[in-house]
């Protein structure tokens, strides 16, 4: 056994290319950063595209720089990006503080899995833009409309995974904890989540990418504020230059939203997953 163990390790680091430290990490996507801008720099120097369709990085990178001083569609960019990331926080705080508990509700007891998972499972297939016409019905041009739309991103991702993690618990550790007398709520607090937890988190950052895409695809139809209204405010007033700069901002954010979740996500597997 110990043989074929090392084995598959072996195989599991040829395949992967084995452990990188931070610093070749960092260097291999500068790398990539630097041959992907390089590319760019190259297409537009060349005239194969006209400016006005594809401007070079410097451009946009001043670009970057007058909208942080000089207010576009109403506000300066970082007025856009808070608005963007506030509704963002509001719908995918409650997705998660919905979803969580309701997945490992749906996880440990079957009957409830049967009345609810059928609605659930109709309701999930619904794309989250699909909502926008509805919550513009309710609540119009408001910051809610887009929050819902966010919520409706991030809230099946967090309700599966938190299914998955809960369903999937050791039965011989329940089993332990029935044995010794534990009741329901220290069986949920100390064996349920902690054996779901690296489950629910790597939901998260699913969940999270979601609401993310949910959010710019509400903002750019309905929204008055934030980086989905200031991309369409650009390409109404057909300045090219706002749009990338823009999509390089959404882009920028979503990376670092999903870094934080993937440092959460390692620090779970590291103290929680088996």
């Amino acid at each position: 056994m110990a043989v074929v163990s090392v084995s598959a390790a072996s195989r599991r680091r040829s395949l992967h290319g084995g452990r990188t430290t931070p610093a070749v990490t960092l260097l291999l996507a500068a790398i990539g950063l630097g041959l992907f801008f390089t590319m760019w720099s190259l297409l537009s120097a060349a005239g194969w595209i006209p400016q006005h369709f594809l401007p070079a990085p410097l451009l946009v990178a001043k670009e970057l720089a007058t909208l942080s001083h000089v207010p576009f569609a109403g506000s300066v960019l970082s007025q856009h990006v808070l608005a963007s990331l506030q509704k963002f926080a509001v719908g995918f705080a409650v997705a998660v503080a919905i979803g969580i508990p309701l997945g490992l509700i749906l996880g440990l007891s079957r009957v409830a899995d049967k009345i609810v998972s059928p609605l659930f499972d109709a309701v999930r297939f619904i794309p989250p833009i699909a909502w926008v016409p509805f919550t513009v019905l309710w609540f119009g041009t408001s910051p809610i409309a887009p929050a819902i739309v966010v919520f409706a991103g991030a809230f099946a991702p967090c309700v599966l995974n938190s299914y998955r993690g809960a369903r999937f618990v050791d039965t011989t550790l329940l089993e332990a904890a029935w044995t010794l007398g534990a009741n329901p709520f220290t069986v949920v607090a100390e064996v349920v989540i902690p054996a779901a937890l690296p489950s629910i988190v790597a939901g998260l950052r699913v969940s999270a990418g979601f609401a993310w895409q949910a959010l710019i695809g509400a903002e750019l139809i309905v929204g008055n504020t934030g980086l989905g209204f200031m991309i369409v405010q650009g390409e109404t007033n057909m300045t090219t230059t706002v749009v990338i700069a823009g999509m390089a901002m959404i882009g920028l954010l979503g990376a670092c939203i999903d870094f934080i979740l993937r440092g959460l996500e390692l620090h779970i597997s590291r103290n929680w997953g088996r």
